[in-house]
Order: C-alpha cells, then structure tokens, then sequence
C-alpha cells in the first residue's frame, strides 16, 4: 500500500466529512447513547460504504477508457465542488436551528444499531462516497484509497462523538464547505485538463 495514496485520501474525505451530516448525526446520537457504543455502530457502517465506493470505483475503472475514467472523475469531482458550496449556503442559511429536545439513553447494543443504521442511510450518495469511489478510479489502488478513507471516517466520527459541541464553536462549517468547494473544483479542472490532453 502507498502511503502517499493512503494520506492524500484521509486528507479529502477528513475535510469533505467534518462539517457533513453524518457527523452531525453521529454527535446528536451519541448525546443520547454511550459514544463508544455510537462510534461502533458509525465505525460498520463507514467500512461498508468505504467497501462498495472502492468497488464501484474499481469496477468503473476497469470497464471504461482511461480517457473516459477521467473525464468521469472530473465530472465528479466538479459536481463534489458544487454539493459542497450548496452545502455551505445551506448551512450558512440555516445557522442557530434549535437543537432537537432530550430523550431517554437507550441500551449500548440498541445505540450501537442505530448508529449503524442512520449512518448507513445518511450515507447513500454522499460528497465522500462519492469522492472514495472517484478516489479509487483516480489513483487504482483500491486498498489504499479504502484504508485513507475509513481512516478518516472513523476520525471524524470519533471527533463528533468526543467533542463534537466543542469543535462546532471551534470551526465554522461554511468555511470548511467553501474551501471543500475550491478545493474539489481545483481537482476537477485539473482531471479535466488531464483527459482532455
């Protein structure tokens, strides 16, 4: 495995994750669950995600031109830039949204499952799934890109079940998304300018 391949991964899918919906989720359950327990449930459904992105990404790469497979991943990675500055106008529209009210902490192995099932659904075409399947078909070294990706899913998961409130006063997520936002379209331009040369 190359670590180059396996840091630059963790370093896009750590940025495109921190102010994303999952961790929001995983910080909200794990206000009303055991965080280990939250992390657990986080942590399955991350590595599944990661697995079928990676396929997906392999399988593209193999079945099309490496022509096409790049204008593919700069397509992406421009529409990557695009979902990420909607996000951040989203998010800058929607700031001081009250928190949802306070229920009863459930069971460690119940926390656990829901954990598991709102982060494998919250998931479903999400800017890092995406950008781990596109990753994949870029740099085709699936175990590399598998590894950097589930590396910082889990980071960043276990930031929000930490620390979460604190780092949200810490880092403003309009910020994070915009400069997500430059740096995809960066990425995509260059892929562009790469296939079409």
């Amino acid at each position: 495995m190359n670590p180059a391949i396996i840091g630059a991964v963790f370093a896009i899918i750590f940025v495109g994750e921190l102010p994303d919906k999952t961790m929001v989720a995983s910080l909200v359950l794990s206000t009303r669950g055991r965080p280990v327990a939250v992390w657990l449930g986080a942590a399955g459904a991350f590595v599944l995600h990661v697995a079928i992105a990676v396929t997906l990404g392999t399988v593209v790469f193999h079945l099309l031109p490496p022509r096409v497979v790049d204008a593919v991943v700069a397509a992406i990675f421009l529409a990557g830039a695009a979902l990420s500055a909607a996000d951040a106008v989203r998010e800058h529209r929607h700031r001081g949204a009250p928190d949802p009210p306070a229920v009863p902490t459930p069971r460690p192995g119940r926390t656990a499952a829901t954990a598991f099932g709102v982060i494998f659904a919250a998931e479903w075409g999400d800017l890092t799934q995406l950008l781990t399947a596109n990753l994949a078909a870029h740099y085709h070294a699936p175990l590399a890109v598998a590894t950097g990706a589930v590396l910082a899913l889990w980071t960043v998961c276990a930031i929000a079940v930490t620390g979460g409130r604190w780092l949200g006063r810490l880092v403003d997520a309009v910020v994070i998304r915009i400069g997500m936002a430059v740096l995809l379209a960066g990425l995509g331009a260059y892929t562009a300018w790469t296939a079409l040369s």
